[in-house]
This record gives structure tokens, sequence and C-alpha cells, in this order.
């Protein structure tokens, strides 16, 4: 049985999709984007929009109950490869705050993405 996750910690949507969706064994977020869900701002720089982004995957997956810790593959989108050791830097420091292991990553550049924010990451969570 799926069951639409919705949390508002995380951004709303903003189009036709949920924010993730809980399959049971399996947690799939949507690509989460650098908005503050608070205030709905984005900031400037690469880091603060990484560090959003991946808050954002954390609270979608703990609205299913999952932690960080469960989170085993992820899918990185940025407008600009050339900010890669800066995203990957606060990545590692976002697992390793959470006392969890790296999962499987891809990380590719992109034309554009939604706001015209840097960041776009996704993941997926299993339930052990």
């Amino acid at each position: 049985m799926t069951q639409v996750l919705h949390t508002d910690q995380a951004p709303a949507a903003i189009g036709p999709y949920v924010q993730g969706v809980d399959l049971g064994n399996m947690v799939l977020t949507s690509g989460q984007i650098p908005v503050n869900p608070i205030t709905g701002e984005v900031a400037e720089a690469i880091a603060e929009q990484a560090r959003q982004s991946l808050d954002n995957v954390k609270a979608v997956v703990e609205s299913s109950g999952l932690k960080v810790a469960d989170i085993v593959k992820m899918t990185v989108f940025v407008k600009d490869l050339n900010d890669f050791a800066t995203v990957n830097e606060v990545y590692g420091k976002f697992f390793d705050e959470h006392n969890a292991p790296y999962p499987a990553r891809s990380c590719v550049e992109v034309a554009r993405l939604p706001k015209d924010v840097k960041i776009e990451i996704e993941a997926i969570a299993v339930r052990k």
C-alpha cells in the first residue's frame, strides 16, 4: 500500500506531485530544492542551498518514521559541477552529523532547476 508523505518541515510541492511516498519497505522522496519551508526563501550560496536541500530530504524521510541512516541512495542535481567540491563537503558533514553511513549517490549537472536554484536532491530510504 502506498502512503503519500507530507510534512510542513519541507517545502510544499509546487506542482502536480507529492513530497514523497512510503511503499512500506521503501520511501522515495521527490527532488527537494533549497527552499526554507518556514520563510519560503532560498539562500544564495551553494553551501547553504545544499544544506537546506538535505534538511528538506531529511524532513520528508523522517515524516515516514525513518531516519537519515535509512537513506540508501541519493541523486544530486547541480547547475554547475564546479560547485561539486563544496556540495561534497556539505554532504559529507550532513551524514557525519547524523552518524549515518554514506549512501550510494549520483551527481549530475543540469541546465536549469525549479525556481532557478543551484541544487536539487532526491533520496531513497529503506525500512529494515
